[in-house]
C-alpha cells in the first residue's frame, strides 16, 4: 500500500436516500471524508461524466455529500480518467460495473458503493459497502507508513500517483546534488512528471553548504547554477522545469505537495544495497502545511541564500 491510494466511489454514497436518517449519512461520510482528504484521489470515471451525474438536482444528495465533493474539486483530488465500457452508466450499478472495468484497465485501491449496489458485486473484494468500509481488506492495510528499498524504482512506485497528480511539489533534502553518483537517479523522479498540461510547480529545496558547515564550502549563484545545470537538457526535452532554493540550514527531509505531505528520513539519493531500507511516513495536514510555510521565502524562518530556475 502505498501512502496516496486511488478510489472509485458510486454516486449512490452522497445519496442521502441510502442511509436510514440523515444523522447515520452523516457519519458514513465523515469518515469517509477523512481518509478521501488526506490520504486519497477519487477517480472521475468517464472523462469526468462521474462528477456531472451530481448536477442531477432530482436526487437528494446528502448535505455531507455535497460538501464532500466541493472539497474534492477544490483540492485536485479528482482525477480524470478515460471511459472503458462502450455503455454509458445511467444506473449506480453500472458506475460500479464502469469502476471496475477501470481498475482492470488502471489499477485502483477500492471501490467504495453502498449495500444496494454492492451486493450485486459479492464476489468482487474491491468492492466494498460504505457502512463496512474496516472489514474490507484493502481498506485495512491502509497505513500511515512504509518499508522501502532506497532504490529510484522504490521511489517511483511509492510517489506514482503523486508525481502524475499533484500540481505543486517540494523536494526538500538538504544535500540534492546532481553532480554527485547518489542522486544520479533523481532526475528519474522529476521525469515521471513529464506530459501534463499545465506543467506542475516542482521545487527543489538544500542547504548551502555539503557535508560540512565550513563557510569555505558555499558557493556563489553561478556555481550552484552550474551545479544543477545536468538537469537543464533533460527538464527541456520532456517540457519541465525545477525552481531551486539554497537555504542557509536544515535538516529534516520531505516530499510536500498539495496532496500529501511525506517525511522521507534519508531523502533521495540511492544506493545499490538491497538491505538498505527506509521509512516513510505520512504527515497531518497541519504539519504538511507547516512546512510548507516553513519553507516559503516569506516566512523568514531560514534564510535564502540563492533561488534560481533549472533550465534557466
Amino acid at each position: 500500500m502505498t501512502l496516496l491510494a486511488e478510489y472509485a466511489l458510486t454516486p449512490d454514497v452522497f445519496d442521502s436516500r441510502s442511509y436510514s436518517n440523515e444523522e447515520l449519512g452523516s457519519v458514513h461520510l465523515q469518515h469517509l471524508k477523512e481518509a478521501l482528504l488526506n490520504e486519497a484521489l477519487v477517480r472521475n470515471l468517464r472523462n469526468g461524466q462521474w462528477l456531472d451525474v451530481f448536477n442531477d438536482n432530482d436526487r437528494p444528495w446528502h448535505r455531507r455529500g455535497k460538501e464532500l465533493l466541493k472539497k474534492l474539486v477544490q483540492q485536485g483530488r479528482l482525477r480524470l480518467c478515460n471511459s472503458v465500457l462502450s455503455d454509458e452508466p445511467t444506473t449506480d450499478h453500472a458506475w460500479c460495473r464502469e469502476a471496475l472495468a477501470s481498475h482492470h484497465s488502471l489499477p485502483l485501491n477500492g471501490i467504495v458503493a453502498t449495500r444496494v449496489v454492492a451486493s450485486r458485486f459479492q464476489d468482487e473484494p474491491l468492492v466494498a459497502r460504505i457502512d463496512r468500509l474496516p472489514s474490507a481488506s484493502w481498506w485495512a492495510r491502509r497505513s500511515s507508513s512504509v518499508r522501502l528499498a532506497r532504490t529510484a524504482a522504490e521511489y517511483t512506485r511509492h510517489l506514482h500517483l503523486l508525481l502524475k497528480c499533484a500540481n505543486s511539489i517540494m523536494f526538500i533534502d538538504p544535500h540534492i546534488d546532481p553532480t554527485r553518483r547518489r542522486y544520479s537517479d533523481f532526475i528519474q523522479l522529476l521525469r515521471e512528471m513529464s506530459g501534463r498540461t499545465p506543467a506542475p510547480l516542482i521545487e527543489i529545496h538544500r542547504v548551502c553548504y555539503f557535508e560540512s558547515r565550513n563557510k569555505r564550502d558555499q558557493l556563489n549563484e553561478e556555481e550552484w547554477k552550474r551545479m544543477f545545470s545536468p538537469w537543464s537538457a533533460d527538464l527541456q526535452s520532456v517540457g519541465l522545469a525545477v525552481h531551486v532554493f539554497i537555504w542557509d540550514d536544515f535538516h529534516d527531509r520531505y516530499v510536500i505537495s498539495n496532496l500529501v505531505g511525506i517525511s522521507v528520513p534519508n531523502g533521495f539519493d540511492t544506493t545499490q544495497d538491497p538491505n538498505q531500507m527506509t521509512t516513510w511516513t505520512r504527515l497531518g495536514r497541519n504539519e504538511r502545511d507547516d512546512i510548507q510555510r516553513e519553507f516559503d521565502p516569506a516566512s523568514n524562518r531560514h534564510t535564502l541564500r540563492h533561488r534560481f530556475r533549472v533550465p534557466g
